[in-house]
């Protein structure tokens, strides 16, 4: 459905504002490529702090609580 809604305003851009429409499609590659590494860092962090969790918990865990 998303897509679809993409598709449907990127049309409309097209018909409306071509210039802008191209810039768009030349621009969404470049700022993909620019947020992937913002997007590995956060999986990252996300890691680290379930790493964290569970290291804070492991003794909660081995006493038998729930």
């Amino acid at each position: 459905m998303r897509f679809l809604l993409v598709l449907v305003g990127f049309w409309l851009l097209v018909v409306l504002c071509w210039p802008v429409a191209l810039l768009a499609l030349v621009l969404a590659p470049l700022v993909w490529l620019i947020t992937l590494p913002l997007q590995l860092v956060g999986i990252a962090f996300a890691a680290v702090f379930a790493l964290i969790g569970a290291l804070l918990m492991l003794p909660a865990r081995l006493l038998g609580a729930r």
